[in-house]
């Protein structure tokens, strides 16, 4: 059990190397892949489980303790990050499932890699966590609604139906994994270390079956849709730090919202996108979660080595 957890936690420290090597995969390979697509869902709801069983009810308190900062934090990722999406597919011509995939992805809540960036960061990590956990709780109403105001342009939205696939992809596993702390703890606590094991598979695995699912269409276009991803993961980074900073927050806390906004639960958007779109409307989604770990790092690592007096 020791060797797991410990190669666990090595999965863990490198997960954006396994992202890219299982990306790199899924396109030279994509036979091997594309078969994986039906069970991007089912991998997602694993993840959403894993991540039910680290939430406790401390997550919580913060929202109620400082509920301005965790209303910044939620406000700036629902409205910054779709509004840069739909804003980036009125400037850059490109084929309607990839705009409804980029904007589906920014429409999305807060992906949990941002908690670890803002630890990396020395920001405030439980301000981060806060803000993942309230945007992910709010996905089911928010995410469908923004989808259909922002994305119907491009392809039809059936919002009903995705409250119904999130609730059942995100909200379920959740609330499954909380209970399983309390009528389990355990058997949860030995199971903790190799969570990260699980969740960095299930995210490879969905990555590359979507890019396998769409190589071709990856080849032709994967340029333009990875500039559209930088561009929007960094404008997302810059102005996440600036509303912090225009609402008077301390540097630590601007460097949690700043990585909170700029990292999306880019499964979610896959796992939807796959669902009600087609794969190729979930590159976007794939590209985002090999690329925002890898400006994320970045980013944490520039964030640590600021003091209030740069900030």
């Amino acid at each position: 059990m020791k060797v797991l957890a410990s190669f666990s936690t090595f999965v863990g420290k490198t997960f954006a190397f396994w992202v890219i090597l299982f990306a790199v995969l899924g396109f030279v390979a994509p036979e091997m892949f594309r078969q994986l697509t039906p069970y991007i869902v089912p991998l997602l709801g694993i993840i959403m489980f894993g991540m039910g069983l680290t939430i406790s009810v401390s997550d919580f308190r913060e929202v109620v303790r400082r509920p301005m900062e965790v209303g910044i934090g939620v406000v700036s990722q629902f409205v910054i990050m779709p509004l840069i999406a739909v804003a980036l597919t009125r400037i850059i011509p490109m084929p309607p499932e990839v705009a409804a995939g980029v904007i589906l992805v920014g429409c999305c809540p807060g992906g949990t890699s941002s908690n670890v960036m803002a630890y990396l960061s020395k920001g405030d990590v439980a301000l981060s966590v806060a803000c993942t956990s309230v945007t992910t709780l709010l996905a089911p109403v928010v995410t469908p609604f923004l989808v259909l105001m922002f994305a119907q342009q491009y392809l039809p939205v059936d919002a009903t139906a995705m409250v119904l696939s999130i609730l059942k992809m995100v909200l379920l596993p959740l609330a499954l994994g909380f209970a399983a702390q309390k009528l389990v703890p355990g058997l949860v606590r030995a199971a903790l270390p190799v969570l990260p094991l699980v969740s960095v598979g299930g995210i490879v695995i969905i990555v590359a079956a979507v890019v396998g699912a769409s190589q071709g269409a990856i080849a032709k276009s994967g340029l333009m849709i990875f500039a559209v991803v930088v561009l929007h993961n960094g404008i997302g980074f810059a102005l996440g730090y600036t509303a912090a900073r225009l609402f008077g927050l301390s540097l630590a806390k601007r460097k949690a919202i700043a990585l909170e906004v700029g990292m999306q639960n880019s499964g979610l958007g896959a796992a939807l996108a796959t669902v009600y779109y087609s794969p190729l409307a979930a590159v976007p989604s794939a590209i985002f979660s090999v690329w925002h770990n890898i400006s994320g790092a970045l980013l944490a690592n520039i964030f640590a080595r600021m003091d209030d007096k740069r900030g």
